[in-house]
Parts: structure tokens; sequence; C-alpha cells
């Protein structure tokens, strides 16, 4: 029987970050807002969480890639914001394996959140919706592929 794949924890060196912090931001929220427009269009978001985010803006910060995004969520579409506002309604910030190990299902936001490996800043009710949001996507199951052997 094989084994899941696992994502482990792990944080780039410092030398990723120092370029990736000089290069243009934009790209980022441009492909992060693509996705989620995606996943929203799936209906794979909550229409009535979503509802709960018009207007409000969003900070993400992958650490130890010097990746920031910004965006907001207006008429019904996620769209990256081309500077960073002085006070997000809600910040997220976390090295690349923690945002893989969520994306992927291994963490909880709660857990990496109390192992301090993520961190969360702004409207705590926000803060919430979007965890819940998080927690009720169900994702397609993709078909299994076949392994390579040698």
């Amino acid at each position: 029987m094989r084994q899941a794949f696992s994502i482990p924890r792990f944080q780039l060196p410092a030398f990723v970050s120092a370029i990736g912090v000089r290069l243009p931001q934009w790209p980022h929220a441009v492909a992060l807002t693509a996705g989620l427009n995606a996943v929203a269009r799936m209906k794979l978001l909550p229409e009535d969480s979503l509802e709960l985010l018009e207007g409000r803006t969003f900070f993400v910060e992958v650490l130890d890639t010097g990746g920031k995004v910004s965006f907001t969520y207006r008429a019904g579409f996620f769209r990256p914001l081309f500077s960073t506002p002085d006070t997000p309604d809600l910040s997220f910030r976390a090295n690349l394996s923690a945002f893989l190990q969520l994306l992927a299902r291994q963490e909880d936001p709660d857990t990496l959140f109390f192992n301090r490996e993520l961190s969360i800043e702004g409207d705590t009710e926000l803060g919430l919706v979007v965890k819940n949001m998080l927690d009720a996507v169900e994702w397609p199951q993709l078909p299994k592929l076949p392994l390579f052997r040698h």
C-alpha cells in the first residue's frame, strides 16, 4: 500500500525572499484572483459567504518567497489591487509550506495559527467567515494517476 503524499514543513532560503520582494507583485494578485474566481464560478465557495466579502480588502504575504498579494471582492468578482491598502480588512502571512498544507487540507488554519506558522490579522469576524468558507469547500476528486515505474 502506498502512502499519501505529504507536504513537509520547509522554509526557502533567505535569498529567495530577498529576490522575490524586488519582483513585480501584481502578477501574483492576478493569478490568485483568477483562481479564486474560477473556484467561485465552479460553485465551490458558498454564495452566502461570498456576499459577506463584498467591498472587503485582503492581503496575503508568502514570507519565504517575498510574494505579496492584495485583492478585494466587489460586484461578484475577486479583483486584484495593484497597491497594498494601508489597513486591509484581513491579512494572512505564512511561509509557502504552510499555505500549501492549507490548500492540500493537510493542516487546518487553527493548527497553523496556534503553532505560529500562520499569522492572521484584521477583522476577527471576517476571518471566521473566510475560515468557515474554506472549511466548507468540497474539492472535486481528481482521478488517480498511474505510478511511473523504472
